[in-house]
């Protein structure tokens, strides 16, 4: 009997411990949407389990790790629903700070080595580009990314860094319909105007700016502007990223502001 007695006060004792009852399907509220807004591609600049054990043992992260064999693996390593830690200081457009509101993909790649007759950038392996299309539109439709939103590390840190680099075949993933991508026709009807005449630097400025990035308004070629223009150059105008403004970078700035405020 006071056994008896015993186990129900303990069990009374748990109930009350147990904290409240949560219902959590009887209702969802209509206003609602992912945390994700961005997916931020990087290059790791190690070998495969160099990078395993920077992005698990050290203070950084990622959600996604892509392998560079010849059948790559994608490794989760941080579940969607929790932040990585891959952005840093960080900006594009009205957020900063994007540890919170993107997934992180790093992509193993050895990134460059500088030689004499200047940097060398690592290609990527067409297999691993497949591989990362299929994950970045995965990710895109699930969480509802539009293409103005797959990034890349130098997008919105470019004082910092510049991965995944000149040599990461953005076209590739604008042909998927996974990065927006200057059109063609709107390039070829800006170029003459602006071989003819050069815009200032201010119109570069704002440009960069009105695309997404965080640059100076200084209306001087400053060192950050070259910088905002050479990560710039690097996605969409590989062949030349002096970061210096000339016509074609100034040709792909209108016509990607363009389609932009079209939308």
């Amino acid at each position: 009997m006071i056994r008896l007695l015993l186990t129900s006060l303990l069990l009374a004792l748990l109930a009350g411990c147990a904290g409240p009852r949560i219902d959590s399907s009887s209702y969802s509220a209509k206003s609602q949407s992912s945390r994700v807004k961005f997916i931020i591609i990087h290059y790791t600049v190690s070998d495969r389990p160099q990078s395993i054990k920077i992005l698990t043992e050290q203070e950084v992260s990622s959600h996604y790790l892509l392998t560079d064999e010849a059948d790559p693996i994608i490794y989760r390593l941080v579940d969607e629903s929790r932040q990585a830690n891959h952005a840093g200081i960080s900006f594009w457009k009205d957020y900063t700070r994007l540890n919170t509101s993107s997934i992180g993909i790093e992509i193993v790649n050895p990134g460059y080595k500088d030689t004499p007759e200047g940097r060398i950038y690592a290609s990527f392996p067409e297999k691993q580009i497949d591989t990362l299309i299929g994950l970045v539109k995965d990710i895109a439709q699930r969480h509802n990314v539009p293409p103005e939103n797959v990034l890349g590390h130098s997008d919105i840190a470019p004082q910092r860094k510049q991965d995944p680099g000149p040599q990461f075949p953005w076209k590739r993933l604008a042909d998927a319909g996974l990065v927006i991508w200057p059109e063609p026709a709107r390039v070829a009807a800006a170029l003459p105007g602006f071989q003819a005449q050069l815009p200032d630097v201010a119109w570069f400025q704002k440009k960069l700016a009105q695309h997404g990035y965080s640059v100076p308004q200084t209306g001087t070629l400053d060192k950050p502007t070259q910088t905002v223009i050479s990560a710039f150059q690097m996605k969409y105008r590989n062949t030349n990223i002096d970061g210096n403004p000339d016509a074609e970078t100034a040709a792909l700035l209108e016509a990607l502001t363009g389609q932009q405020a079209k939308k």
